[in-house]
């Protein structure tokens, strides 16, 4: 992490009350795989942005009193702002943290990176910095694996080394109809089985990729959803959604672009370059309810 910042403000501004920062989730990706084909593979993701959120607040106490209580913030965010206070060599004013998401836990939301990038967010406002990608970089390598949700574009990004490799743009988004299927996935856990099929399927991987980057470039979604679904195709083999196969025969009855998943998740759902017309948000909804889940609809992405 870069070094701290000479001549930045040193006192909290407390003046406007209660400051906020907010982060978007995800619904899993549009790409998981390795970057190229090879016999050491990193896994590389494109993190697919939705309109679900996660809201950390701060209000400072300006007049005297007992110490600030405990700050209501998950273990991660607590050691993220630990970690920013030290960066920037700055103390924390006496407050009351609150907070809110609507990113479900270990489903594939992104929700743990979301509340950290939050977090950071809130003290780059309380001390009136401008918001460093860098810094919080360095504060997402010292905790864990991470999503790309602290950027407003789409990237190619290595999770675990925490490099942006490629930035893809805001060009592209989508309508959205996924479910969530029960349990949770342990990433960490998971992490050698998809290390071992990267390796297996690496060509396919490639193209995969390739195809993605292509869309991207030329901002043509279509092209985009179908990629991500040979790449949710591709994840079948290592670790299955129950819907896929159901969502993948149907998806031309619907009219969809495509199927996204949540590679290390539990979402499936489809891509509509287009917002698909009420009566088939009603089909859509009575195909999910007959496979035993309740549809959500929300938008991915930027375009």
């Amino acid at each position: 992490m870069p070094g701290p910042v000479a001549g930045v403000l040193q006192e909290p501004d407390v003046s406007g009350g209660t400051v906020s920062g907010v982060c978007h989730g995800t619904l899993g990706e549009l790409y998981q795989g390795p970057l190229g084909p090879g016999a050491e593979p990193e896994i590389a993701v494109v993190s697919f942005p939705v309109d679900r959120h996660s809201w950390v607040y701060f209000t400072p106490r300006t007049a005297a009193g007992p110490p600030p209580h405990t700050p209501p913030l998950g273990e991660k965010s607590v050691q993220a702002a630990r970690l920013f206070l030290d960066h920037y060599g700055l103390a924390l004013p006496p407050g009351d943290w609150r907070t809110h998401s609507e990113l479900p836990v270990g489903v594939g939301m992104a929700s743990s990176t979301a509340d950290i990038v939050a977090t950071l967010r809130c003290l780059f406002r309380v001390f009136s910095l401008p918001y460093d990608t860098d810094v919080v970089l360095g504060v997402l390598a010292g905790i864990e694996r991470a999503d790309s949700v602290f950027l407003d574009e789409f990237a190619l990004y290595l999770s675990g080394r925490h490099r942006v490799v490629r930035r893809l743009g805001p060009d592209v988004g989508f309508h959205t109809a996924f479910v969530t299927e029960p349990g949770t996935v342990d990433t960490a856990a998971v992490t050698p089985l998809l290390l071992d099929h990267y390796r297996r399927r690496g060509e396919e991987y490639r193209r995969c990729l390739t195809d993605l980057v292509k869309g991207f470039d030329s901002g043509d979604p279509a092209a985009v959803a179908r990629a991500a679904t040979v790449s949710a195709a591709l994840s079948q083999e290592v670790l299955p959604k129950a819907t896929f196969g159901s969502l993948h025969a149907h998806r031309e009855r619907f009219g969809a672009d495509g199927v996204f998943v949540a590679h290390t998740g539990c979402l499936a759902g489809y891509l509509f370059a287009s917002r698909p017309r009420a009566e088939v948000k009603s089909e859509l909804s009575a195909f999910f309810h007959s496979l035993g889940h309740q549809c959500t609809f929300a938008r991915g992405g930027y375009g």
